[in-house]
């Protein structure tokens, strides 16, 4: 286990020095002049943690690092929506990330859940349909319908009603799973506003990652 995180961090490393010259993204998280306050001894942890699986430590979290009570309220809920227990597998709450972040045009979302899916599935080709008309993909009933839901969910809420969790219901999804569904979505469309709002960059490595 060890020799594989020592290899995928040298791989990520050298993946990042590629793609940083094209996309320069890594000088510049964020567009606003946050600086980073000291890390609590829990986000240290989980800092450290992330340099020693990922071989780097997503922008995102240093973007959020000015203030560690709102990293910290930011890890919880990414970490309980994405890794947590459920009724979805992890790779259905990457897809819902990357439709939903397609949706909004999310530059930073779609780079690094686009790697996600492409990660989770062993599938290049299905990261880049989600990230590009998750329609032209050959999903299963279950999971456009799934994905339906998620971008009616983001364009038009207020046009959500019963035939639509229904629909649902009739390929599978508990009505905990249609929770956890519109909780991943609302996620999403949330990060997605405060990653254009403050223009933030993602990662270089994410860019040559699972291709």
């Amino acid at each position: 286990m060890a020799k594989r995180n020592r290899k995928r961090v040298s791989e990520n490393r050298a993946t990042k020095v590629r793609a940083s010259a094209a996309a320069g993204d890594d000088t510049a998280i964020t567009a606003f002049a946050l600086p980073a306050a000291p890390l609590s001894a829990e986000m240290a942890a989980y800092f450290a943690k992330c340099e020693e699986k990922l071989g780097f430590v997503p922008n995102v979290l240093k973007a959020y690092a000015f203030d560690n009570a709102k990293l910290s309220a930011f890890v919880a809920m990414y970490n309980d929506l994405m890794l947590a227990p459920s009724g979805l597998s992890k790779l259905e709450r990457e897809m819902i990330a990357v439709v939903v972040s397609s949706h909004n045009r999310c530059y930073y979302c779609l780079v690094a859940h686009g790697a996600g899916v492409r990660q989770l599935s062993s599938d290049p080709v299905l990261g880049e349909l989600m990230a590009m008309n998750f329609r032209a993909a050959r999903l299963s009933r279950r999971e456009r319908a799934m994905l339906d839901f998620a971008v009616k969910l983001t364009a038009e809420p207020w046009l959500i009603e019963e035939e639509d969790r229904e629909a649902l219901r009739r390929v599978g999804f508990s009505d905990r799973d249609i929770w956890d569904i519109a909780a991943v979505a609302g996620f999403f469309n949330m990060s997605n506003r405060v990653a254009f709002a403050s223009d933030m960059r993602p990662n270089s490595v994410y860019h040559g990652q699972a291709r």
